[in-house]
């Protein structure tokens, strides 16, 4: 299920212009139409600014076929430039270190090539699900642009040579039934050029955002602390959305995360708005009467989630355990077919709690890396009346099924939402400001955890 985008009246094409009159090229725009033009008239939004962070699929292709191994951040770096000469050393091209059309082109049909005949690994297989490919994920951006009229600014950063920053502007107008002739209408604003260049005019970038209404950014790369446009971006006065299923480093990115939570930035990770399900179950286990004191005698717990990324199993543990007063003491890691990490937690009356995560290679991956699979909480006492499983599909249930116990065991299957579609949230999230108190909660146990994981 995806978001219906209502029709839309162009009211100016995608122009080039200069970064310097983009501001009076907009303004040009409702000059003409202010007044009733053909039977419509058409002001400009004034609810908000989105800026969308999209870089171009050079790294994500460099990644998938194996030359590049680092965060796919649109961010040219010495490894960026050493797995573009490796790839055009592999197809005999000039290595030159920079990226052009002609070598993204070859990337896209040695893509196609390697998925046609099978020859891509499962590591391989998997990056290619990670980022959306080109620039497609920008058809997301028009969607909630549609639905929620405003100022909507595209950072396209390309890997290659700094030619400066090029400047688009255009502006369109959903058409809401109710009220044809009057409409209000989307500006975009679209800027494309390295990474270095975009940075160099970070301070144009920010004056560009519509003064005195909320910024939401969306940042659909890993974190970048260290990128002098993402900390201008990244301010306690908007709020950055990221996604931490597509983190190549989760542990490390995470962390970054956590260290702005504590900066007061506003935050939302749409990762973790798709835990809201199992919130929701988890909870509803012990709303019974019967059970509410049963919830304080768990002290086993199994997270079972897609191999590949533990962000979403780690910020689900971070909920339980914020909302349970658990404490994280010891934490151990298992490398192998199945990534195995253990961490013991004491209760506030001092009792001893013991948590598996373990990542679950399938061979029928779903569309988010590291989706939760199943989840299983039980307890030492065999008198309790705790023991509750989750799964979001059979081969979950049957998983936890087969660990066994003596206890007779709750268990309800989640069903995939489609609101847990990447529009779908983000529409949600565009509805919504200031912090989420149990996100940023939970991410302090999380903090905790990766503390004791880096002492491990």
């Amino acid at each position: 299920m995806t978001t219906q985008t209502p029709p839309l009246v162009s009211l100016q094409d995608p122009k080039d212009v200069s970064i310097n009159v983009i501001e009076a090229e907009l303004a040009s725009i409702w000059q003409n139409y202010g007044d009733n033009k053909d039977g419509i008239a058409a002001t400009r939004a004034t609810t908000f600014t989105f800026v969308v962070y999209e870089p171009e699929p050079t790294q994500h292709l460099l990644a998938t076929l194996g030359f590049y191994t680092g965060p796919v951040d649109g961010i040219a770096g010495p490894r960026t430039i050493a797995a573009i000469k490796s790839a055009q050393k592999a197809y005999e091209m000039e290595a030159t270190g920079k990226s052009n059309q002609t070598l993204l082109d070859r990337l896209k049909k040695e893509l196609d090539k390697a998925k046609a005949e099978g020859k891509l690994t499962d590591v391989q297989q998997r990056a290619s699900q990670e980022y959306p490919p080109d620039l497609e994920g920008t058809g997301i951006a028009d969607t909630i642009a549609s639905a929620n009229p405003c100022r909507i600014i595209t950072l396209c950063p390309t890997v290659g040579e700094d030619n400066g920053v090029k400047a688009q502007v255009s502006a369109y107008c959903p058409v809401n039934k109710r009220s044809q002739h009057t409409l209000v209408c989307c500006e975009y604003i679209t800027l494309r050029g390295t990474a270095e260049a975009l940075d160099k005019i970070g301070e144009i970038i920010s004056d560009l955002t519509i003064n005195g209404l909320s910024t939401f950014v969306w940042w659909k790369a890993e974190p970048a602390p260290e990128y002098g446009l993402f900390k201008r971006l990244v301010s306690k006065e908007n709020t950055l959305i990221i996604d931490s299923s597509i983190f190549s480093n989760p542990e490390e990115d995470l962390s970054h995360t956590i260290e702005m939570l504590a900066d007061d930035v506003f935050l939302a990770d749409l990762n973790w708005a798709r835990l809201g399900a199992w919130q929701e179950l988890t909870s509803a286990a012990f709303d019974p009467p019967e059970r509410r004191d049963a919830v304080r005698e768990i002290d086993r717990a199994t997270i079972d989630y897609e191999k590949g990324n533990p962000a979403q199993a780690l910020m689900f543990l971070g909920w339980i355990a914020s909302r349970l007063q658990w404490k994280p003491v010891s934490y151990e890691y298992e490398d192998g077919e199945y990534d195995v990490r253990r961490v013991k937690f004491i209760s506030g009356d001092n009792k001893s709690i013991e948590v598996e995560l373990s990542g679950v290679p399938l061979t029928d991956w779903g569309e988010v890396l590291g989706d939760l699979i199943s989840l299983k909480l039980s307890s030492t006492n065999l008198k309790a009346d705790c023991c509750t499983v989750l799964c979001s599909g059979t081969t979950g249930c049957m998983r936890m099924e087969a660990s066994g116990g003596a206890q007779a065991c709750r268990i309800e299957q989640v069903t995939s939402l489609a609101d847990q579609k990447t529009d779908h949230l983000l529409s949600k999230q565009l509805q919504r400001w200031g912090q989420d108190v149990l996100y940023k909660e939970s991410m302090e146990v999380v903090d905790q955890i990766l503390k004791l994981a880096s002492q491990s």
